[in-house]
């Protein structure tokens, strides 16, 4: 792009902008024909003006962004050559400062977009592309700057393309623009985790040293405590805290899951019992004057006052069959977080660790084979399959996880739908509500496949799809045959017949019940 295709780029989006206001006051927008009913044809034509306005500030970004570097590039070109180290910094600060007063921006703030300007423009060309096609957001392209950070080139490359080149080997279910930003940053993570050049094991070996515990005063007489820690010990903190907040709910309780929480944690880390808060008399009250304590062993390890019985937390570890093996060293991944070291995982599953459930996937590509049988009731291990299946609530941009979601029929029980995992869904409590007080529905799920939705207009959103991929093959394993030793549906023995001395006997049903479909 030169100058007079910027000139030619910002000309035709001010059109654009013209054009669209236009014809959203004329009711002539694209979604406006075709219906006979006015104030439906006004309503889709004012979604289909926001949908276009989002693209229209995609276009503008990438065009700030080609500016912010280009106006760098000839900056540096007219200082000249830097005499000396403070020679350097002090161009690099006068650019900053000049591009942020004409932005009007905090420096910080300038800084930081000449910094994405110059990955943008220089090391993420899809990246830059899709910008200027308007087909992902200016947030989408900052989280592919952010996740190539410190990747070589190669690496860097192959991220963008996974993503955003449909044509890449192995690429995404589904475009990055597509997903909100948050479950991008999501996906884009794990699959930097997964094919960082630097193993996962030494990564966090080194970010372990950094565990700590921060402390931060707040306004109104209130405070933020944080933790830095290992993920699964984060993950197990939170979860059980999350299931012992849960068991104090009641009719009498009139906190919300977000203060019972808080309370739970701190009561738990300044006494020797969990109430929620205050004394063990005032939780008695709270659980309608129940007497007596529930044991730790009840409680997942955390002791619940007031006779209220707090259930385990249950965690999927999702676990590629030659990772828990020792054959591999590809990250193993924990439900509600992501990708985690697979000697964390090894440890959690021969520790036996009873709110960590293993998951194991397919050497082949990456589809969940089996669920570990600690209990093989019917009810628990079709839950256990759609947490696996969905990951959290399939609503479209919902970032829930699975333990806090609640199994519901996509054709209900009660007009003849089954109880099988092709009709049913994981939905967060908000969005189980939005599917039963509202014309939203969802639609079309499989045994592997999240169910879509449908709007109350008629547009079709679909769910997020979990990105499975083929493991790591170790070299020194032969690779079977075709139809001979592994197949969907067939029992697969983990040694795979490849001799290993291994005391790991793990017989692995890779299909579902019959009764489960």
């Amino acid at each position: 792009m030169d100058s007079k295709a910027a000139v030619a780029t910002a000309e035709a989006l001010a059109v654009s902008f013209a054009e669209l206001a236009s014809a959203l006051r004329d009711g002539t927008g694209s979604g406006c024909s075709g219906d006979a009913d006015p104030m439906r044809r006004r309503a889709d034509g004012f979604l289909d003006g926001l949908a276009e306005i989002s693209r229209l500030d995609a276009k503008s970004a990438a065009l700030k962004a080609w500016l912010a570097a280009g106006y760098s590039a000839a900056a540096e070109a007219l200082a000249g050559p830097a005499t000396s180290p403070e020679d350097n910094t002090g161009q690099e600060m006068a650019v900053v400062a000049e591009v942020a007063c004409a932005l009007t921006v905090s420096e910080r703030a300038a800084g930081a977009l000449l910094a994405e300007a110059h990955a943008l423009t220089t090391a993420l060309p899809l990246t830059l592309s899709a910008l200027q096609a308007g087909t992902i957001s200016w947030q989408h392209a900052r989280i592919m700057v952010d996740e190539t950070i410190n990747l070589d080139r190669p690496a860097a490359a192959a991220l963008e393309a996974h993503f955003l080149d449909p044509h890449a080997v192995n690429p995404a279910r589904g475009f990055a623009g597509g997903l909100i930003p948050g479950r991008f940053r999501h996906k884009a993570r794990t699959w930097r985790e997964r094919h960082h050049p630097v193993s996962i094991e030494k990564r966090h070996a080194r970010s372990a040293a950094d565990r700590r515990v921060e402390y931060a005063p707040d306004r109104d007489g209130m405070a933020w405590l944080s933790a830095y820690l290992p993920a699964d010990t984060a993950a197990g903190i939170w979860n059980r805290t999350t299931t012992a907040a849960r068991a104090l709910k009641g009719p009498h309780e009139d906190r919300n899951l977000s203060q019972l929480r808080a309370d739970t944690l701190a009561t738990c880390l300044l006494t020797n019992n969990i109430t929620g808060g205050g004394t063990a008399d005032e939780g008695r009250e709270k659980s309608g004057g129940a007497t007596g304590e529930t044991s730790d062993e009840e409680t997942g390890g955390l002791a619940v006052s007031g006779g209220v019985p707090s259930p385990r937390a249950q965690v999927l570890i999702t676990v590629p069959v030659f990772s828990l093996l020792g054959l591999t060293d590809e990250p193993a991944m924990l439900d509600g977080y992501g990708p985690i070291p697979p000697s964390m995982a090894r440890q959690l599953v021969a520790d036996g660790a009873e709110s960590f459930h293993r998951v194991l996937t397919d050497p082949r590509d990456g589809a969940p084979l089996e669920i570990g049988r600690t209990s093989y009731r019917l009810t628990k291990a079709q839950r256990q399959w759609l947490r696996l299946r969905d990951g959290k609530c399939p609503f479209p941009g919902c970032a829930n996880h699975s333990l806090d979601n609640e199994a519901d029929h996509i054709l209900a029980w009660a007009h003849g739908g089954s109880t099988g995992i092709s009709n049913l869904g994981q939905p967060c409590h908000k969005h189980h509500r939005l599917r039963h007080t509202t014309a939203w529905t969802p639609k079309a799920a499989t045994k592997n496949e999240p169910p879509g939705w449908t709007s109350p207009t008629g547009r079709h959103y679909r769910s997020e799809h979990p990105d499975w991929e083929p493991p790591t093959w170790p070299a020194n394993v032969p690779m079977p045959a075709t139809g001979t030793g592994i197949s969907p549906g067939s029992v697969l023995d983990a040694d795979l017949d490849l001799e290993l001395d291994l005391d790991l006997d793990l017989d692995l049903d890779t299909g579902l019940p019959p009764e489960w479909s």
